[in-house]
Parts: structure tokens; sequence; C-alpha cells
């Protein structure tokens, strides 16, 4: 059975997703949807590329994954498809795609151009449902689109290196629902600056000097139990890999976050410097 994932910032409250899901298995009633996420900050494709870069792994080879986000095609977004590691990609080029570039050369990718075999009042999101319903069917991408060799790169995704080498400056581009802190600074480049190199992450005022396996190694000593150590900070690569600062045990609601109780927010500085 063929999935398409479904990657939006519709909300639930809506009927938009239901409406969505209704016209794929109009056009595809065998195929799997599988929901991803529908609670991505509206218009926000740092976050987009974050949550789908972080979950495509996790579905079989030629899944097919649409990204609702900031959709509406116009002079600066065009409609893409693109294979890449076994997986399809539907959205705008609007730097969704470009974590993924990053990571690994797409197999291809093309500039969809079937919008005028449509009547005028077909939506920008019916163009993305005829082609994720195509491509599950085991179509080709040449059918709906004309090559293209390059996409748009969203520069806030990109972490920078220091002329000298000795520092990676990254922005925090995701907090999830602990409030722990994503930043674009991946562990693949940690180790390829670092060199074994002592370092510091600062994140003004407040620092961290080591980066963690996982959450429950802050317990550094046996004579205590692990619950005294809620509310300290924290920093780990997660299962995505990126560095990610977090309170241990937090809970936004109640005692607070990296993001409440350290001040960081979407888009803030995080630097790594090493001596």
């Amino acid at each position: 059975m063929s999935i398409i994932t479904l990657t939006t910032d519709y909300g639930l409250k809506d009927h938009f997703v239901g409406s969505l899901k209704g016209k794929i298995l109009s056009e595809n009633p065998e195929v799997q949807i599988i929901d991803i996420s529908h609670d991505i900050d509206p218009f926000n494709t740092a976050e987009a590329s974050y949550i789908i870069g972080a979950a495509y792994l996790s579905f079989p080879k030629g899944t097919v994954h649409l990204i609702g986000v900031d959709i509406e095609r116009n002079k600066e977004n065009q409609h893409i498809a693109m294979q890449w590691n076994d997986h399809y990609f539907i959205c705008a080029d609007n730097g969704i795609l470009s974590m993924l570039t990053q990571k690994i050369v797409p197999q291809k990718i093309v500039a969809i151009n079937i919008h005028d075999r449509f009547p005028i009042e077909a939506t920008d999101l019916d163009i993305f449902i005829q082609v994720a319903s195509h491509l599950s069917r085991g179509g080709l991408l040449n059918v709906i689109g004309k090559e293209i060799s390059s996409i748009k790169e969203a520069t806030e995704l990109q972490a920078l290196v220091a002329d000298d080498g000795n520092s990676i400056k990254g922005n925090i581009i995701y907090i999830d629902h602990f409030g722990n802190v994503v930043t674009n600074i991946s562990k693949k480049q940690f180790l390829e600056i670092s060199r074994g190199r002592p370092y510091e992450i600062v994140m003004s005022p407040k620092s961290i000097k080591t980066i963690l396996p996982n959450y429950s190694a802050i317990a550094t000593s046996d004579k205590y139990p692990i619950k005294t150590y809620e509310g300290e900070k924290l920093a780990i690569f997660n299962e995505a890999g990126f560095l990610e600062i977090a309170i241990f045990r937090s809970n936004p609601s109640k005692v607070g976050s990296a993001n409440s109780l350290l001040g960081l927010n979407y888009r803030d500085v995080i630097t790594i410097k090493f001596s």
C-alpha cells in the first residue's frame, strides 16, 4: 500500500485537514494517509523543514510527503516535487527542502507545470493533491514537471562556521512540545569543526560546556536520585542529529522549560566556541 504523509500549518480546528484527506482519497482510495503534523506555526518554513527532516526516515522508501506550508504559487515561489533518498517531497520552492539537500544530493527535482490542465478555480492544494496521487500510484516525476537542477536555499537553516574555525553560529529553528529548543547546528558539522577541542555553548547570558549522550546522563552522581537533577539545563544532539537545549524533565505548563526558563526563542542565536 502506498503512503502519503501530510505536514501543514492548517491546525485541526477548521475543516482544511479533513477536506485535504477526502480529496486525496477521492483520487486514490487505496492510499494510506499519515499525519506528521498540522501544528506548524503559520508560514514557518524553517519549522516545517525541521519536522519533515526529522520524520521522513521513519517511513518506507517511496513514501510521498505533501508539505502544505506557504504553498501559494507566485513570482518568487514555484511548485516543486523532489525525489530524495528514495522518498518524494511536494511543496513550494520556499526553502523548506534546503535542510535536506544540505545532507544528500537529490535524485531528481522538477518544477511542477501541470497547472494549466485544471480549471481556473483549482487551488494550489488541488495541484499538490494531483501530484501526490500521481506519485503514490508509481507515476514518474517527468510527467508532472520539468527537471531543474537547484532549489531555493533558506539561509536561516544554515549554521555558519567562523573564518578562523573557532566557532559555529546557529539559530533556534524549533521549539518542541516540552519547550526544548532545537538549533540548526548538526552533529556532523560539530564533529567536523571541533576536532576534539574543548568547547562552550553560549546562549547569552548562560552557557553549557558539555553535550550529553542523552537526557538522563545529566545525573552524574550515584549518590543522589535522578529526581534531584530535575530543572537543570543540558544539551544533547537529538534523534534528528541537531543540537538541542533542554531542561531536564521540563514541564512547560508547571515548572517551565528551556524556552521559558532560559529565555530562548525562535531564531535566537546559539554559538559554540572552541578553544
